[in-house]
Formats: structure tokens, C-alpha cells, sequence
């Protein structure tokens, strides 16, 4: 598994905030992925999918709202996965908020499907905010109010965006407006 980066020596570069949300308590259950590329400060590319997990079983609905009805007719992971990688081509890291979740979830799911994880060392921006704000509570919500970053917390592609929007703040760069979608 990719390690996570120390935090006195992120590399500079392009890099990738990624979200996954699960349909139950394996990490094989990804329901909903999103990947925001961040170049030069700027987000430059995003990419998010509903995904069909292996099993019908949601319990985990409750939290971010998608159920079997939502992706019975989506591609699974091991059909999206190639697709979407491409999005991490040049990238020095991965960046997520909870960065030990998605890296398990995202190694788990290219186990199952066959395919080979990315080797890409991993942000933590829960221990970024930690560091660098020394706020009383790094939950992304948190995280979001305190540097003014609109979240609609558990849905993949605003909670992608808004990790991507705290890196690029933690790690001294100017946050950027939002571009339309």
C-alpha cells in the first residue's frame, strides 16, 4: 500500500483529490467515486461517478443518500476504473480527507477487480488541517467553514473538491474561485 506523505515534504507538483463513498462496511462497496486535478493552484479537471458496488446492501444510504436504485444500472468499478485513472498521469500525490479510508477503498477495489492500484504516496488533509490550522475539530466540515469552502458533505464530487480546496490552501497556495461546471 502507498504510504502517506510526511508532511514536511509534500512534493510540488500536479496532484489528485480523490472521495470515494461505500454502499456498507467493506471496502470493496464503492458506490460513488470523484477525482479533482489540481494544477498550479487550479483546479483543472473533475471526475465523479456513481458506481455499482458488488452487493444490493445500503446501509450506509442514510449517510450520503445513494441506493441500489441510484446505481443497479452503473458500471462497476472494475469497468469505470481504467477510464478514470488516466486523470492521475503526472500526479505527485493523491490528496484525500480521511486519507487512510480511500487509499484502503481504492486498493480494495482494484484487488477484486484485477487491476493494479496506483503507487502514488497519499495526503492526508485531516493531518494537513491538523498541522496547519490547529483547529479543535478537522471533520471536513469543520475544515470547510473555517476557510469558507461551500460543502455538500458525502456527496463525492463536493467532498473531492473541497480536500482539493484545503491542499491547495494548507500547503501555502492561493485558493482559486470555483469554475462553472
Amino acid at each position: 500500500m502507498p504510504p502517506l506523505l510526511n508532511l514536511d515534504r509534500v512534493p510540488a507538483g500536479p496532484f489528485v483529490a480523490l472521495d470515494f463513498e461505500t454502499a456498507d462496511y467493506s471496502s470493496d462497496s464503492a458506490c460513488a467515486v470523484a477525482l479533482i486535478r489540481v494544477e498550479d493552484s487550479q483546479i483543472v479537471e473533475r471526475r465523479s461517478t456513481l458506481i455499482r458496488p458488488p452487493r444490493p446492501s445500503f446501509p450506509f444510504a442514510s449517510i450520503h443518500g445513494i441506493t441500489w436504485r441510484h446505481v443497479k444500472d452503473h458500471p462497476t468499478f472494475a469497468e469505470l476504473w481504467p477510464a478514470l485513472a488516466s486523470i492521475l498521469d503526472g500526479a505527485a500525490f493523491i490528496a484525500a480527507h480521511n486519507a487512510g479510508f480511500d487509499r484502503k477503498v481504492l486498493e480494495t477495489c482494484c484487488t477484486v477487480a484485477g487491476l493494479i492500484a496506483p503507487a502514488l504516496p497519499y495526503l492526508c488533509t485531516v493531518q494537513l488541517s491538523r498541522k496547519t490550522w490547529r483547529l479543535r475539530s478537522c471533520r471536513l466540515p469543520d475544515v470547510c467553514a473555517h476557510l469558507g469552502v461551500a460543502l455538500r458533505h458525502h456527496d463525492a464530487a463536493s467532498d473531492a473538491e473541497a480536500c482539493a480546496r484545503i491542499a491547495i490552501a494548507a500547503l501555502g497556495r492561493p485558493v482559486a474561485a470555483p469554475r462553472p461546471c
